[in-house]
């Protein structure tokens, strides 16, 4: 059995432990207590601040009301404001709309009497300016038409100019031509009179035959052709190179004399339309009809004498052509080169013409 002592001990200790549970109970409780009053405060701390802000904010949404109904009545104040301004500059607006409008209706009515001052002024200036145009015009017409006429009688003048050129160069080469013809006229007739002698003696020795027989005119040669080249046919008298020369000169003489045979017939009947015209004299103290009927028979004769050459000149270039070219139409001899040269055309020699056989 356990003693007394370890009774008492377990006692104490049970006392102690009870003890010690109690004041542990009594911290809990205490700190229970305190916990639940802290609690409490905090509760109460919690329900006086939302209390407050409740409060604040139910202050605050009447300050902001009160803020808002302040603004709102401020705000009608300045749209009344306004509104009255904005009446006031309307009417002023409106006003000076008006006075304006006025003042364009001025500037207008003044600005249509300066635009129909200046419609007048230019178009009295524009009809001044047409005018003057016409007046330039009709002064230009007028120069160019005198100019016209003073080129036409230039034209006219030079014409004649020419025209007198041309004369004077045809009757030039006429001249010439008459010169280089009456050369060969004195170089025919000394040959001529050579002949005639040498023709005499040849004569009288044929006179002495004749008396003893009967005379046979001499046979014609026959002409040897050789060869053709460029229409030409040569002969054995005359090559293909003096044929062609002898071609060509016919040729620009040819066109010298239509020319000249033209120009004779222009003048001729020119004369005839200057007698037409009235503006020849024929009385007389004026003495011009004889004088332009005489110079138109010479135009007209001249011009006839070119044309006959011209047909002996194309006759000519055919025999060219058929080899018959440089023999005489008479003997059938060939005519010296130098008279064809000086004398293209002619079909006969100079014995042949000063004996009167042909013509040239």
């Amino acid at each position: 059995m356990p003693s007394v002592s370890a009774k008492k001990k377990a006692l104490a200790n049970k006392a102690a432990a009870a003890k010690k549970k109690a004041d542990l109970a009594k911290k809990v409780a205490a700190k229970k207590k305190v916990d639940l009053a802290k609690k409490v405060a905090a509760q109460k701390k919690l329900a006086e601040q939302k209390a407050r802000a409740t409060k604040k904010a139910d202050l605050a949404k009447k300050v902001a009301t009160k803020k808002k109904l302040a603004e709102q009545k401020a705000l009608a104040t300045k749209k009344a404001d306004l509104a009255k301004k904005v009446a006031a500059q309307k009417k002023l607006a409106a006003q000076k709309k008006i006075a304006d409008q006025k003042a364009l209706a001025l500037k207008k009515a003044e600005l249509a009497k300066k635009v129909a001052a200046k419609k007048a002024a230019d178009a009295a200036r524009k009809k001044a300016m047409r005018e003057k145009e016409m007046e330039r015009k009709k002064v230009a017409a007028q120069r160019k038409k005198d100019m016209a006429l003073q080129q036409k009688l230039k034209a006219s003048a030079a014409k004649e100019a020419a025209k007198e050129k041309a004369r004077i160069a045809a009757e030039k080469l006429i001249l010439k031509a008459a010169q280089e013809a009456e050369k060969i006229r004195l170089r025919e007739e000394k040959e001529a009179a050579r002949l005639a002698l040498a023709a005499e003696k040849e004569a009288a020795r044929e006179a002495e035959l004749r008396a003893k027989r009967k005379p046979v005119p001499p046979p014609r040669p026959p002409i040897i052709k050789t060869e053709f080249a460029d229409g030409i046919q040569a002969t054995k008298d005359f090559d293909l190179k003096f044929l062609t020369g002898q071609r060509e000169l016919m040729l620009e003489k040819k066109v010298v004399l239509l020319r000249q045979a033209l120009r004779l017939d222009d003048e001729a009947n020119s004369l005839i339309q200057d007698v037409e015209m009235g503006d020849v004299q024929f009385d007389e103290e004026g003495g011009e009809g004889d004088t332009m009927v005489v110079e138109r028979s010479r135009d007209l004769m001249l011009s006839a004498q070119a044309r006959h050459i011209v047909e002996e000149l194309d006759a000519a270039l055919e025999r060219i052509k058929t080899g018959e070219y440089g023999y005489s139409v008479h003997t059938g001899l060939a005519i010296p080169r130098e008279r064809l040269k000086a004398i293209p055309e002619t079909t006969e020699s100079v014995l042949e013409r000063v004996g009167g056989i042909g013509r040239r």
